[in-house]
């Protein structure tokens, strides 16, 4: 196995379970969480399990392997300069999308059929789309946190990328005790089709794909939806300052995150404030359109996966989360379908649904897999 996809091999769980490995920011007992940084080189080996990763292997799960990452967890492309960049199995010239990079190409590389990422601002959806696989960002604080990197957070969730649906359903069941039995989807639903700032071709693929399901489409526009983005932007910022602020002292930091975060320390309590403001609001009004449809639906990412020779300034990349990051602030579940434009490059379906309905959105995603006839662009084992 590539040490650009899988950082730390392991043998963990009974020989016959269904396969699966998590992002170096959840600890693993007896291995260091390194989250992807020369800064974190020394850490010491954890002394207990991230409660996911022990309720997976309870339920008869096993752990292959730690997966690589945009290093500390902050950075959309996946792009790390120590620990080297997961090449993208179908579109190995493009970014594999970040964070949570190594588990989404290990997963579209065939390794496992289900591995665990993060999502704070996208970084499970981000690199799920970019590799053309399923990626579930739950309800924040639907899934435990406990033994994951940052340990505290507003936004972050634990969340799995898989091969297919039913894998990441398991994934769920396995992880959250009172994940409750999947809800029959009607034939008719209610879609709200999100109007957003994207690409011609990434809307079009949504649209058409939609269209073909022949479920009811209405628009909907959500006002605050780019504010939202710009609120996400402040509060990780903040709480990655806190949490991430005292790793720049010895100067082993990637250049691209170090300036990241300093430029994090800027941010105000002023601006935090607003931000907080616009988390209320604008949680309010996707509460509201989704008092209207079943879901909402929109592209994931706004444009295809950048070039890898275009993606050198990673700071500049953040962008690729403008259609994800507001339900990171928002505490939705949203999750991503592979998609493609009409180019054969990834976008991704993304479907969000109200807070708590975990199970609904799990029930619809699989649905319209099907109806649509979606699935994951998988490559040979390395």
């Amino acid at each position: 196995m590539s040490t650009d996809i899988v950082v730390l091999p392991l043998q963990l769980g009974p020989a016959e379970g269904p396969c699966f490995m998590v992002k170096d920011t959840l600890d693993v007992a007896g291995a260091p969480t390194r989250a992807g940084s020369r800064t974190l080189t020394e850490a010491a080996p954890a002394t207990a399990h991230a409660e996911v990763v022990a309720r997976l292997l309870a339920a008869g799960w096993r752990l292959t392997g730690k997966t690589n990452l945009h290093e500390l967890a902050y950075g959309t492309t996946g792009i790390n300069h120590w620990t080297g960049t997961p090449r993208n199995p179908r579109w190995p010239d493009r970014v594999p999308g970040g964070s949570s990079c190594g588990s989404a190409v290990a997963v579209a590389q065939g390794l496992v059929p289900m591995a665990l990422g993060t999502d704070t601002g996208g970084s499970v959806r981000t690199p799920a789309a970019c590799c053309g696989v399923f990626g579930l960002k739950p309800s924040f604080g639907r899934v435990s946190r406990r033994g994951v990197m940052p340990e505290r957070s507003s936004l972050d969730c634990v969340g799995p990328i898989a091969r297919d649906m039913d894998s990441l359903i398991a994934a769920m069941q396995a992880m959250v005790p009172n994940f409750h039995a999947l809800p029959v989807v009607p034939p008719s639903l209610h879609i709200g089709l999100v109007d957003v700032a994207c690409d011609a071709q990434a809307r079009n693929a949504v649209h058409e794909a939609l269209a073909r399901a022949r479920h009811r489409l209405h628009p909907v526009t959500l006002p605050l939806f780019e504010d939202a983005y710009r609120a996400g932007l402040a509060v990780i910022n903040r709480e990655n300052w806190i949490a991430l602020s005292p790793l720049l002292a010895d100067g082993r930091m990637g250049q691209d995150v170090a300036t990241r975060l300093q430029r994090a320390g800027q941010t105000t309590d002023a601006q935090l404030a607003e931000a907080e403001a616009v988390r209320r609001a604008f949680r309010a009004e996707v509460d509201a359109a989704l008092s209207q449809c079943d879901v909402l639906a929109l592209p994931t990412l706004a444009s295809p996966p950048p070039r890898l020779e275009d993606a050198a300034d990673t700071s500049a990349a953040v962008s690729m989360t403008a259609l994800v990051r507001p339900f990171n602030l928002s505490g939705h579940p949203a999750i991503t379908l592979p998609l493609d434009n009409a180019d054969g490059l990834p976008v991704g379906l993304q479907l969000v649904a109200r807070h708590g309905a975990d199970e609904w959105l799990c029930s619809v995603a699989r649905s319209l897999s099907q109806q649509l006839d979606l699935h994951a662009s998988l490559g040979e084992p390395a």
